[in-house]
């Protein structure tokens, strides 16, 4: 009779087992085991009429996600803070709210070249915060700068020798001394420039990158990389030339560039003819001779007059653990183990439906725009950008991969974002957009993941989109 017992006790337990796992495996199912995005916040004006000066040129978070900076082409950087009640509420958002705006660079002229210089922000880099405030590196084609961002909530007052509003007194006037006291005001935050790093670069600055050491940082242009103190504007030490003697001998130029996040005296660029070195400045003081050369041999069947293009990096990173590395070229991204020249250990096609298109792509210059890509916190995923406003993302335990897409449509709150299918050709479905449809005009360049959690900022032109994982 015992013995009946706990046997039907078990049955039913296991029957209790399967309904939890059935339960639990159809919800998975039911997406795919996939993050499921939803939109979280749009910045910016919606409107169609867009200034060039608006148009979005970087995005960066800092590194515990709590700030996200952009950078625009009018040389405006613009700060946001994420929300502390979006933060602390459960489950938690993902909401920032403008935190800080300033001009960064102004429009410059080079008499001596007669060239214009842009203003527009190519790179942001934050610091590791130390103390209260916060810091940050900006660069423009020419120009680096050192900015500190911080708050201002007390206001002194009853000086003996000013006026409240600022004119001094005259001392005459002086008959009796007073304590100053400090007073609480309006938050204020300011910006103000630290360091201004300029007269380095003869070519277009592409990259800058800190050292795992806080106290350096890299700046590479079109054919040098220069390493700098964070404390000292006047010098910086060339670290690669590989500008040829002659000019017409020229063969390719750094497009990216990036320090180890571990090791500071291991860097890592890329070039237009799609190879990346990884140099150590152990080695020597002028890193003209590569420790690794990473480089996939070209599949001859897909040979074309565009190979040399398509094949250029646009970006190059390194993960949070310093392992591995993920490269853009212009129709994939590629995960490298640094312990294996030889070829990716991983290879993403983007948008591999353009193959067909190159020659359109070439015509009107999209062959040359420069997707980054990026990791998210634990090294699983791969985000990158891609046209009409579609954006990659790639899961490297499952293998899945999702197009999804940053549009004014969805801009409501909590709002799932379908995944998109682009058709190349035959009957198309329902919910597939034809490649002969795609708005080239439309392009996601710039992204940003969440150092420790899954919301992400995608910058479509003068938009910056906030998504978050399903709450």
């Amino acid at each position: 009779m015992v013995k009946s017992a706990a046997m039907i006790r078990q049955s039913s337990l296991t029957k209790l087992g399967v309904m939890i796992n059935t339960a639990v495996n159809s919800k998975r199912n039911n997406s795919n085991g996939e993050i499921q995005w939803c939109f979280s916040q749009v910045k910016g004006t919606l409107d169609d009429d867009v200034t060039e000066a608006d148009i979005i040129s970087c995005v960066e978070f800092n590194h515990d996600g709590d700030l996200l900076a952009t950078g625009d082409k009018g040389g405006r950087v613009v700060i946001f803070q994420r929300d502390p009640v979006s933060k602390n509420c459960i489950p938690r958002r993902g909401e920032y709210n403008v935190y800080s705006t300033f001009q960064s660079h102004e429009p410059e002229f080079d008499y001596l070249k007669s060239l214009e210089i842009e203003e527009k922000i190519n790179k942001i880099r934050w610091l590791k915060r130390k103390n209260q405030a916060h810091f940050l590196l900006s660069t423009n084609d020419k120009t680096i700068k050192l900015w500190k961002v911080s708050e201002r909530d007390k206001r002194v007052e009853g000086y003996n020798t000013k006026e409240e509003n600022g004119q001094m007194r005259d001392p005459s006037c002086i008959t009796a001394l007073r304590v100053p006291v400090i007073k609480p005001m309006e938050l204020m935050v300011e910006a103000s420039p630290r360091r201004i790093f300029a007269n380095a670069h003869t070519y277009h600055i592409n990259s800058i990158s800190v050292n795992s050491d806080q106290e350096t940082y890299l700046s590479a242009d079109d054919l040098r990389i220069n390493l700098w103190h964070l404390e000292i504007t006047d010098q910086s030490f060339n670290i690669v030339d590989i500008k040829p003697t002659n000019m017409e001998e020229l063969t390719e130029v750094i497009t990216a560039a990036e320090f180890h996040p571990k090791e500071c005296n291991l860097f890592v660029y890329s070039s237009s003819k799609g190879t990346i070195r990884l140099c150590d400045m152990r080695a020597a003081a002028l890193c003209d001779r590569h420790s690794k050369l990473f480089e996939e041999p070209e599949d001859p069947t897909n040979r074309s007059f565009f190979s040399e293009i398509i094949s250029s990096i646009s970006d190059v990173k390194l993960s949070n653990t310093g392992r591995y590395m993920i490269s853009r070229d212009y129709l994939s991204v590629k995960v490298w183990d640094l312990h294996m020249e030889t070829k990716p250990i991983e290879s993403y096609p983007v948008h591999e439906y353009l193959r067909s298109k190159l020659c359109s792509l070439y015509e009107n210059d999209c062959i040359f725009d420069k997707f980054e890509c990026c990791w998210n916190g634990t090294d699983t995923a791969i985000m990158t950008g891609s046209y009409n406003n579609f954006f990659r993302m790639f899961d490297r335990t499952t293998r899945r991969d999702a197009t999804l897409e940053a549009s004014r449509d969805i801009a409501k709150p909590k709002t799932l974002l379908k995944p998109r299918k682009v058709c190349t050709g035959g009957k198309r479905k329902k919910d597939e957009i034809s490649v002969d449809c795609l708005d080239f005009n439309k392009k996601i360049l710039h992204t940003a993941w969440h150092p420790s959690e899954n919301i992400i900022a995608v910058a479509a032109t003068n938009n910056l989109f906030l998504f978050q994982d399903k709450f």
